[in-house]
């Protein structure tokens, strides 16, 4: 194990981020990487999540509340769907994780049915929408 500078490990993980596997932190600098590596793929709205322990799993958006946007129509699904979609793997479901990855690629591939976190035109509802639809499709 290799013991880096909180600084030096965003650096590192802006110039380089392959060259991490795992990142152990404590919660501060935690919740600091990871709004950073969401950043990197896209933003917070697209990154899933998992907390991991001894006997339990818990998939959620990596975004958290977002209390701000609350009631608004606005959230960008994709964060959930992809936990969501991991959580599949992990059920054995890798056909259906798939599908599901596939038709969320098909929806944000569109400017029209993204949300406008992604500078997109779609609501919440009408992405989740047009994801389903590429589900069926």
């Amino acid at each position: 194990s290799d013991a880096v500078i909180i600084d030096a490990l965003c650096m590192k993980l802006v110039t380089n981020p392959s060259v991490f596997d795992v990142l152990v932190a404590p919660n501060l600098y935690g919740d600091i990487l990871s709004d950073l590596c969401a950043g990197l793929v896209g933003g917070l709205g697209v990154a899933p999540s998992v907390n991991v322990g001894d006997h339990v799993k818990i998939y959620e958006a990596v975004h958290g509340s977002a209390p701000d946007i609350a009631g608004k129509d606005l959230a960008n699904p994709t964060s959930l769907l992809l936990s969501y979609a991991m959580c599949l793997e992990d059920l054995e479901m890798k056909e259906q994780a798939t599908a599901l990855r596939r038709a969320i690629d098909q929806v944000l591939a569109n400017p029209a049915t993204r949300t406008q976190d992604l500078n997109g035109r779609a609501t919440c509802s009408t992405m989740t929408k047009a994801i389903i639809d590429a589900l069926h499709q």
